[in-house]
């Protein structure tokens, strides 16, 4: 499974030591969160990788729509697999990705974490929710609690409330999580958190030679 994605630079040449990950929401593609790299921190490069479902022309999927909320585990493992793949071919071994991931794509945001939290830093959920089951990396992440950006609207009615509660249950257990709600947002992204994913991502970040 290969992925396709738009990047800002080449991304192995220049070995940066942190990439940022744009990972789109379902029936999307790689250049719907292009737009986000104004929240990235100066100097930081990024790549948008296309979903390696295609659904129609131009509109891709991490996985299929199965019960809402409750993703068929082997379909997300895929992803996962595929995201690390291109990872292990775009990047230098030693770079750490910052997954930055709408919806579905924030479920992958946080999978990459919850697959190997040695390799990621400060991820950004937004609109999103985790997978339901013990995840190899948990245990880790229990003990190390790394920093992370949770984000969604108040008026969010696309994420299936069980998804909803399992994650908020499962982020302070297992990160330590700046964790914002946006009144009168429904599934998408404002100004306000685009905002809060800039300052979150500047502090995270800030010890990272850019």
């Amino acid at each position: 499974m290969t992925l396709h994605a738009v990047t800002s630079q080449d991304l192995r040449a220049d070995a940066a030591p942190a990439v940022a990950v744009f990972l789109h929401g379902y029936g999307s593609n790689e250049h719907d969160l292009v737009t986000l790299a104004s929240a990235l921190p100066e100097g930081m490069p990024w790549a948008s990788l296309r979903g390696p479902i295609a659904l129609a022309p131009a509109t891709h999927a991490w996985f299929r729509i199965g019960e809402p909320g409750n993703p068929d585990p082997i379909a997300v493992a895929a992803a996962t697999a595929a995201i690390w793949t291109w990872a292990d071919a775009a990047l230098p071994a030693d770079t750490r990705l910052v997954p930055i991931g709408f919806s579905q794509g924030g479920l992958m945001a946080s999978q990459l974490l919850r697959t190997d939290p040695s390799r990621v830093l400060a991820p950004v959920m937004l609109g999103a929710f985790v997978q339901a089951g013990e995840q190899p990396g948990d245990a880790q992440l229990r003990e190390t609690r790394p920093a992370a950006f949770s984000g969604r609207g108040s008026e969010d009615r696309v994420i299936a409330a069980a998804a909803v509660a399992r994650t908020d249950a499962w982020l302070p257990a297992h990160t330590s999580a700046v964790a914002r709600t946006y009144a009168d947002l429904a599934h998408g992204i404002n100004a306000q958190e685009l905002a809060d994913v800039h300052a979150f991502l500047a502090a995270e970040t800030a010890m990272v030679n850019l």
